[in-house]
This record gives structure tokens, C-alpha cells and sequence, in this order.
């Protein structure tokens, strides 16, 4: 069947609850939109079926069946039509079954209508912003290669960057967690508005919640004058929340409120003011375990975890490392106001043999060093001053004959390092995220000649 042109901006209500679809009717023609209603799954895909819709409100649960099935079947008829389902208040497991299945977003009842304006606006202006905005050129991308591993990454990423869906970034220390997060936003609707990323591991405990939600004037000591958060900085755009595994199960709770109820209340407020963000969060750790051990929340897990992205490491994105290299060689060098140097074939062997435990990060520093080093011209294995590494399983070993001291002695100086760019130099919150005393990380930063601020 032949489906019918667009004049104007056309939504498609589903409810068999006849009052609220009413009520989505009325609001949503004053907001100048055309409305049609259907009072069941089967009647909604026949409509689909003959009209072009811009956006599908449905129920999650009807007479005739569930508004999943709708959500699949616009995905299976591949319709370019964003859908928001409508789910009982407190029912995360629907919610989160809908995003996974390819939901734009969802409203919980009773349905706020200030949140409905907000998300219809989002959708609509979600569909504008895809037939306008062009694939991004390859050296704009912040993510490089051409390997299955992050052509995979990239596909999802714009999957991901058409819905409103948190997102969890997972993968090793310095795999580009913040990098693909970026990308995302940077894809979406929300790209001319803020991107907030928070590094959760770097902020005091007793200071969290004025970060997160802001605070009045007079709410402590200090506090002269109005401030926002994290959340309001963030409002119509993105909040990027890194080693999210690091927050205090006391600010886990704050949070999951905040998620639910899409309102965040500042320190020393009586009322609670709405936010509009889009959540993407990530962490090295393994989160699921963190739930097991009790330091994790398994409801905000659930609402973080909708939809997973995995980073590859550099050890398993092949030549990949050789096209990244040059690509980070040629901008230290731009930096330095040198011409960038060649790589001779001994160091790109050792640049392909070395298993990088700090993946991009770490190649980034040894690259840095290795210019330094070098004699401007061209870059050696010895500029480069790796030592071969194999890999078994999750288990790094050393290369043949490699002492284990100096490995071990690697290992700690990149976890050392990793803590400190974390919190910014300071050794107290270094040595809490390591789980070690001060005095510890101390002689171990003296004995490592790594340098750090108290």
C-alpha cells in the first residue's frame, strides 16, 4: 500500500486508554502538530502502513497486544519514524526493553506533559537534524581505523547517536570511552547544545552532590552566590559520566532519582527544577561484578546500561595501531612546530609487536617521548623504547627473555599514571582510587621517579 505524503508535522498516538489519548491529542495539536489516534497495535500498523509519520507515541501495554510489537515492527519495516513508548510509573524493565529494542525514548505515567514537550520537540528536531547533517568526513572522526573492531564501533555509534537511549561505554584504560562518547553527541540532535563530561573518580565525596545538582546562595559555608550543576550545565545536551563505577553508593542514590525523575533539586532548594539530558556513561571496571560485590546499585545499573558500547583495544585492532600512529605523530609534531618525522620499519614492527596495555593513551606518550628522542627525521624502535609483549587471555606476559621486574615495574607506572590523569595530579585522591595509603603511592611514585602534586 501506497503511503500518503507529508504536509506537516504528523504524530501518531497509540492508546486504547481513551482519556489519556485525548489528552496527548490536545496537547500535541497545540503544539501545532497534526494527530492521529489508533486504539490498538493492529490498527497502529495499518496506519503505518498508508501514512508517514514524524513521530509514534504508543502504551506499552493494550488490549491487542504490547507496544514493543510496534516498536519491532517499525524497526523490521525499517520506517523512518522515531517512537516514544508510554510505560507504568516505576516499570524499568519495560523501559529499558523498548530503548534495547529501538525505542527513541519513554514517558512514564502519569505522563508529565512538560516532559512530553520536551521529548516530542527532541524527536522532531532529531529527525531535521539527520537529513541535514552529512556522514562525518574520516579525518574529522575522532575515532581512526579501518579494522572490523572499530568499523563495528562506528556503526553502532550512529545507531546510538538517533536515539535517546543512556548509553554505557565499556573497555580498557585509554581505549577512547570518552572519544566514542563524544562522537555520539556530536552525531545526535543535541549537538549544538553542551557536551559535560565529569570524571567521577576526581571529586571529593562531600562536594558531589552541589556538583552534580548545584546549590542555592547561603547553603553552606561558601556558598555566596547561586550555582548550577553538572545536570543543569548539561540541559539539552549531553552528560558524559566517566568511571562512573567510582561513585559513592549514597550519590548512586541521589542519581537514580535524578535519572527517573528527569528533576534534579540544588543544595539548599525547596523545589526541584527539570532537566533534559542525554546520559552516556563508562568505566574500566567491570560494572556487573561491582553490582555483585554490593558497590554497585543493580537498579541504576539497569538505567545506565540500556544499550552497551565496547571499545576494542589497540592490541586487537591490527594495522589499525600504524594508521593511529601516524595520525597522533603528525599532530605532536604540528605542536611542536617540527615536520613530522618518518617511522622506520624497525619501529613500526615494534609498534605492531607491543600489546600497548594503555592503548591510545599510552601510545600518545610514547610517541611524545619518542620525538623528543629522536633526531627529527626519522623515528627508531630505540626512540620508541618498547619491549615486545605477548598476550594470553586477560593475562599480560612479558616478552622472551624481558625481566619481570621491569615488567611489573610498567604495569605499576602505567596504573600509577592512569590514577594521577584521573585526579589531576593529586597523590591523596590518587592513592584512595588505587586503594593504597598516601605514604605507599609515595615511595612507590620515588622509587618510579614518577612526579605528582600533593
Amino acid at each position: 500500500m501506497a503511503r500518503k505524503p507529508r504536509n506537516a508535522r504528523r504524530v501518531l498516538v497509540v492508546d486504547d486508554e481513551v482519556d489519556l489519548a485525548e489528552l496527548l491529542e490536545l496537547t500535541l495539536i497545540k503544539m501545532g502538530l497534526d494527530v492521529d489516534t489508533a486504539n490498538g497495535v493492529k490498527e497502529a500498523r495499518g496506519m503505518l502502513g498508508s501514512t508517514a509519520y514524524d513521530l509514534v507515541l504508543t502504551d506499552m501495554r493494550m488490549q491487542d497486544g504490547e507496544g514493543l510489537e510496534l516498536v519491532q515492527y517499525i524497526q523490521e519495516a525499517r520506517l523512518d519514524v522515531p517512537v516514544a513508548v508510554i510505560t507504568a510509573y516505576g516499570s524499568t524493565q519495560n523501559a529499558v526493553a523498548a530503548l534495547k529494542a529501538g525505542a527513541f525514548d519513554y514517558l512514564a505515567k502519569p505522563v508529565s506533559l512538560e516532559q512530553l514537550r520536551t521529548l516530542v520537540k527532541s524527536a522532531l528536531r532529531l529527525d531535521d537534524t539527520e537529513e541535514a547533517t552529512p556522514p562525518l568526513p574520516v579525518g574529522d572522526r575522532p575515532l581512526l581505523g579501518d579494522s572490523p573492531a572499530i568499523q563495528q564501533v562506528l556503526e553502532l555509534v550512529e545507531k546510538l547517536a538517533r536515539s535517546q537511549a543512556p548509553v554505557y561505554i565499556t573497555g580498557e584504560s585509554g581505549s577512547g570511552k570518552e572519544r566514542a562518547a563524544r562522537l555520539i553527541h556530536a552525531r545526535s540532535n543535541r549537538s549544538a547544545q553542551p557536551f559535560v563530561a565529569v570524571n567521577c573518580g576526581a571529586i571529593p565525596e562531600n562536594l558531589m552532590e552541589s556538583e552534580f545538582f548545584g546549590y542555592r546562595k547561603g547553603a553552606f559555608t561558601g556558598a555566596d552566590q547561586d550555582r548550577d550543576g553538572f545536570f543543569q550545565a548539561a540541559t539539552g545536551g549531553t552528560l558524559f559520566l566517566d568511571e562512573v563505577a567510582d561513585l559513592p553508593l549514597a550519590m548512586q542514590v541521589k542519581l537514580l532519582r535524578a535519572i527517573q525523575e528527569r528533576k534534579v533539586r540544588k543544595v539548599g532548594s525547596t523545589s526541584e527544577d527539570a532537566v533534559d539530558v542525554r546520559l552516556i556513561s563508562a568505566t574500566h571496571q567491570n560494572l556487573a561484578r561491582c553490582v555483585e560485590g554490593g558497590k554497585f546499585r543493580q537498579d541504576l545499573y539497569y538505567r545506565l546500561n540500556v544499550i552497551e558500547l565496547k571499545m576494542p583495544p589497540l592490541r586487537e585492532m591490527g594495522d589499525d595501531i600504524v594508521l593511529i600512529a601516524r595520525h597522533v605523530l603528525a599532530r605532536l609534531a604540528q605542536q611542536n612546530g617540527m615536520s613530522m618525522p618518518a617511522f622506520a620499519t624497525d619501529a613500526l614492527k615494534a609498534l605492531r609487536q607491543y600489546g600497548f596495555p594503555g592503548n591510545v593513551r599510552e601510545l600518545e606518550n610514547t610517541l611524545e617521548r619518542a620525538l623528543a628522542l629522536s633526531d627529527g627525521t626519522t623515528i627508531t624502535s630505540d626512540d620508541l623504547q618498547l619491549q615486545p609483549q605477548t598476550f594470553e587471555g586477560d593475562v599480560e606476559t612479558g616478552g622472551a627473555g624481558g625481566p619481570l621486574q621491569d615488567y611489573l615495574d610498567r604495569v605499576e607506572r602505567n596504573a600509577i599514571a592512569d590514577a594521577l590523569e584521573k585526579t589531576n595530579g593529586n597523590r591523596t585522591q590518587a592513592a584512595k582510587h588505587l586503594g593504597v595509603t598516601f605514604r605507599s603511592l609515595r615511595y612507590r611514585m620515588d622509587r618510579l621517579g614518577i612526579a605528582g602534586k600533593d
